[in-house]
């Protein structure tokens, strides 16, 4: 993971009092060490226009954290728009994120904006950006660096101004051996970089999570709050 010294970042300035900005983030639950480091880090990224690329297993909250950071910048304001590349083939995808031309492809009866459009002044946020293909992702790359695309079927260039942050699951180190992940994407994407842990990484969590989910679920069906003993709780912590 990134540390803050690492990182060059200027003066936050969205919000006035620390207590704002910890309401913010108690969406991450837990105080282990791994915690407390990403929501240091995620404080000192959040007011920049860094691109931020956020890792870690299927599970872990890298949506959340996502979504943390575009709460806590200056573009809270503005739109939050999310697209799964893992859940659309290629086609589809382009389509989705930048839009076409009327007539650009056969059932194209009228033009449509595209992810990147609908997310003007705001965040994008490509989750699972590991399974976009290596077309898409030099079109992606032409877009962070030119801050412009062209619809399919398109004519003109479309500029946009729009926060980005990016996911995945995969091994960093082995999708760039591989060329499943371009090396000039990926230094683009990761300006800034959280490495979210597993939950068996940080054990010491699992009681504050189970808490949480019993007071989540409790509420949305209207039944009391059971509770875990100590004992109980020994064990599940112990699991692997």
């Amino acid at each position: 993971m990134e540390t803050a010294e690492r990182l060059n970042f200027p003066a936050k300035a969205r919000f006035s009092s620390p207590g704002e900005e910890q309401d913010e983030l108690q969406c991450l639950i837990g105080e282990s060490p791994p915690i407390r480091q990403i929501k240091e880090l995620i404080c000192q990224v959040a007011p920049t226009e860094l691109t931020v690329l956020v890792t870690g297993e299927s599970g872990t909250g890298k949506d959340i954290i996502a979504r943390t950071i575009h709460r806590l910048s200056l573009r809270s304001e503005r739109a939050f728009v999310k697209i799964n590349c893992a859940a659309l083939p290629e086609t589809l995808l382009e389509a989705e994120l930048f839009g076409y031309e009327k007539g650009a492809f056969t059932g194209a009866h009228n033009a449509k904006p595209g992810r990147f459009e609908f997310a003007r002044s705001g965040t994008i946020f490509l989750d699972e950006i590991g399974e976009m293909s290596s077309f898409l992702q030099a079109k992606l790359l032409q877009v962070i660096e030119e801050r412009k695309f062209m619809r399919l079927g398109g004519r003109k260039d479309i500029e946009v101004d729009v926060r980005l942050i990016a996911a995945t699951n995969r091994n960093i180190e082995k999708s760039l051996a591989e060329g499943l992940l371009r090396y000039d994407l990926y230094y683009r994407l990761a300006e800034a970089m959280i490495s979210v842990p597993s939950l068996k990484e940080r054990k010491e969590d699992i009681p504050s999570l189970i808490h949480h989910f019993l007071g989540k679920y409790s509420r949305r069906y209207q039944v009391g709050c059971p509770s875990l003993s100590s004992s109980t709780l020994k064990i599940v912590c112990a699991l692997r």
